[in-house]
């Protein structure tokens, strides 16, 4: 075990760490907003169709999307410190 592996390691399990942390956040926001986005389109299913399929995206659509991208970005983080700490043990 040398100095080699132990920086390694501390470097990815504090980037797995940075990545859940920022990923947690946007991840909830975005299934919340599927599922009153999913409400919503039950209720118009309900009510007839209130919305035709050219209106365009929606503020709720849009965010979405955001907080999807805002969350892979944290995931690639946290995918790069498991990586990491692989390489860690990986190197001897």
């Amino acid at each position: 075990m040398s100095l080699t592996n132990i920086a390694l390691w501390l470097v990815g399990a504090a980037l797995v760490a940075i990545g859940y942390t920022r990923a947690r956040g946007p991840w909830s926001r975005y299934r919340a907003l599927k599922e009153q986005e999913a409400n919503v389109a039950r209720y118009e299913a309900w009510r007839g169709g209130l919305r035709t399929a050219d209106d365009g995206p929606t503020g709720a659509s849009l965010l979405m999307a955001e907080f999807r991208r805002q969350a892979q970005v944290a995931g690639a983080i946290a995918l790069v410190g498991i990586v990491l700490i692989f390489l860690g043990f990986y190197l001897n």
